[in-house]
């Protein structure tokens, strides 16, 4: 029944001649050009490592003992130019304050900020236009912010987070970032 209903239709189509035809619009392939831009990750420089000894040139030695509540009796620094990161000594071997400084791409202050004080960790704000966070455990803080392309990270083997940032705070003040 559906052959008896399709033959007649195929014939009135037929008859039509290419009239037809020239009336259908004929569909034309355009190249269309798709831009697309990945945006990689940035990458982040290593962690400092203590490389030779010296004075930190943002911080005193006696300023970091008064606030982390702890004799210096060592400061090493790390080779990283403009700011090297300096690491404040406990005894001849345990380091009890770090203090990492980076300027540079916003994206890559931000993803440091975000490792030294990840997903869970408390909202930190201070100074003023400054946003990261710190974490408190039993081996001490982690006080990490930065604002545009600047990241500081103050690391304490004291638990108290208001020490470390406070060492944060003026960290940014003497270097005027």
């Amino acid at each position: 029944m559906k052959r008896a209903l399709l033959l007649p239709l195929l014939g009135v189509l037929a008859a039509c001649g290419p009239d037809v035809a020239q009336n259908v619009p004929v569909p034309t392939t355009q190249t269309q050009q798709v831009t697309t831009t990945t945006s990689a990750a940035p990458t982040v420089p290593p962690a400092p490592q203590p490389e030779k000894d010296g004075a930190c040139p943002y911080l005193a030695t006696s300023f970091v003992a008064e606030a982390n509540g702890q004799r210096v009796p060592k400061v090493k620094l790390s080779t990283d130019a403009p700011h090297p990161a300096c690491f404040f000594y406990a005894n001849a071997t345990e380091v009890q304050l770090t203090v990492r400084v980076y300027v540079g791409d916003a994206r890559i202050a931000k993803t440091i900020v975000n490792e030294a004080a990840p997903d869970g960790s408390q909202p930190a704000t201070s100074p003023a236009g400054w946003t990261g966070g710190y974490v408190s455990n039993d081996t001490g803080v982690v006080y990490a912010v930065s604002k545009g392309g600047a990241a500081v990270v103050v690391t304490s083997n004291q638990k108290q987070s208001i020490k470390a940032r406070r060492i944060a705070e003026t960290a940014i003040t003497n270097l005027k970032i």
